[in-house]
């Protein structure tokens, strides 16, 4: 398994798993679906926004949070949500870490984010926006871990581009 692991817990847009599914095949991190889905898998939308990555993902499937919980019960999960207080650039991840993100239109349960609230994450916004989009989050947030890394297993192309241009 990853050292990264991107948990979704009950998706409900297509297009937004597709897009994870990409961000977790280029950093290398694994993601994990906990049903119920708001889409089938083979949804067109979802394959479309992934498809030339799909074939690249480490993915697996959970039937409820209850299940995902119990499975991953030993390893580092932090939970995130608008409602949380911690800000997601002040912790330093574990080696190996679990970044859980609930369903696009009510989030986490906040009884688990209440039993939860030391590893309960927030990115900060505008006091009157809503939310960011499901997809961008989890992208802020994988980044945030690999730049504690330092962009570890990584290919930063950067300087070839620079070297060109000269």
């Amino acid at each position: 398994m990853a050292n990264i692991n991107i948990v979704l817990v009950e998706p409900e847009i297509p297009q937004n798993t597709g897009n994870i599914a990409r961000t977790c095949s280029v950093t290398g991190a694994a993601l994990h679906l906990v049903k119920p889905l708001g889409f089938e898998i083979d949804d067109k939308k979802m394959k479309r926004a992934g498809l030339d990555y799909w074939h690249e993902l480490e993915i697996y499937y959970y039937e409820n949070l209850a299940e995902f919980l119990e499975k991953n019960k030993d390893e580092e999960l932090y939970f995130f949500s608008k409602k949380a207080s911690h800000i997601y650039s002040e912790i330093t991840y574990p080696e190996r870490v679990f970044l859980v993100f609930g369903k696009e239109t009510k989030g986490l349960p906040e009884a688990l984010l209440e039993e939860r609230f030391e590893r309960s994450l927030r990115m900060p916004m505008k006091g009157e926006s809503r939310s960011l989009n499901l997809s961008n989050t989890v992208a802020i947030a994988t980044y945030e871990v690999l730049r504690q890394r330092e962009f570890e297993d990584l290919r930063c192309d950067g300087e070839i581009l620079r070297e060109k241009m000269m």
